[in-house]
């Protein structure tokens, strides 16, 4: 059974830093795309950053650009994501999800597994 858990958010002041950490168990994610995602109260679900476990291509949003870094821990079963000069507006609860696709997707609906999420709130 696929299992990711989140963990690293919490509460920071604007201009601060947090690492989210996502923990994958259950299978070899050698061929799956990661990714994070985040859903702010009364938004939908929205892109943050992806990367290959194999390739370590990375692909980000527009608005986290220069300010997070999506990366793999050594072991390959560790997803990170450093965020950076945080915002008030990057307030949300983060996801980390695991894709069977090879090619990049920002598109939640394709990604197969999904985490509980973590809370990041950013105080201005």
């Amino acid at each position: 059974q696929v299992q990711l858990v989140e963990s690293g958010g919490g509460l920071v002041q604007a201009g601060g830093s947090l690492r989210l950490s996502c923990a994958a168990s259950g299978r070899t994610f050698s061929n799956y795309r990661m990714g994070w995602f985040r859903q702010a109260p009364g938004k939908e679900r929205e892109f943050v950053a992806s990367i290959t476990w194999s390739g370590g291509s990375t692909y980000y949003a527009d608005s986290v650009k220069g300010r997070f870094t999506i990366s793999r821990g050594n072991a390959k079963n560790t997803l990170y994501l450093q965020m950076n000069s945080l915002k008030p507006e990057d307030t949300a609860v983060y996801y980390c999800a695991a894709s069977t696709l090879t090619r990049f997707s920002a598109y939640a609906d394709e990604y197969d597994y999904w985490g509980q999420g973590t809370q990041v709130t950013v105080s201005s």
